[in-house]
């Protein structure tokens, strides 16, 4: 197969990696990046897990090429927060207990911050949220303390740190 050298910025760094043209964002994210935090289960778009944001808007990366990415801005659950620093929508899903196994949170916290992000600062009615959240399948939970730990980040949303890097 004939190789591409890629450029890709993820969580605000630049990456140069050798890639196939048929390679997924999925692919190169975990395969050549070693980002595991992004998911792998259906790979076609079906549950949600490998939800990253792409230039600010949750994409499901299974099924989105590498090559599609260049020159755009690429989010992992990676580049949200860290330990010692969790934004607040992490910092959300744990105090009010949506983590389980944890295998859908990556996806679910992007797609969820998209969405607040979409929303402009209103704080969203729960069956919004459960709509927005409805293409991240979780097999552990009943979604409740998902949704209810979306809202509470919601509420906080003129605090989340890229928001006051704009503020000021």
């Amino acid at each position: 197969m004939t190789t591409t050298l890629l450029e890709l910025s993820i969580n605000g760094e630049s990456h140069h990696v050798a890639i196939e043209p048929h390679w997924t964002l999925l692919r190169v994210l975990r395969g050549e990046l070693g980002l595991t935090g992004t998911k792998e289960n259906c790979l076609e778009a079906e549950c949600g897990v490998c939800t990253v944001l792409l230039d600010g808007k949750a994409v499901n990366s299974c099924i989105l090429l590498a090559m599609q990415c260049s020159g755009r801005s690429i989010t992992t659950i990676e580049g949200l927060g860290d330990p010692e620093h969790l934004h607040p929508l992490q910092a959300a899903f744990i105090e009010y207990g949506a983590v389980q196994c944890g295998y859908c949170i990556p996806g679910m916290i992007l797609t969820a911050k998209s969405f607040i992000d979409e929303c402009g600062g209103r704080v969203p009615e729960e069956a919004e949220v459960r709509e927005a959240l409805s293409g991240t399948l979780c097999r552990c939970t009943g979604y409740q303390k998902i949704v209810d730990a979306v809202i509470a980040a919601a509420r906080q949303r003129n605090s989340w740190p890229e928001e006051a890097e704009r503020a000021g």
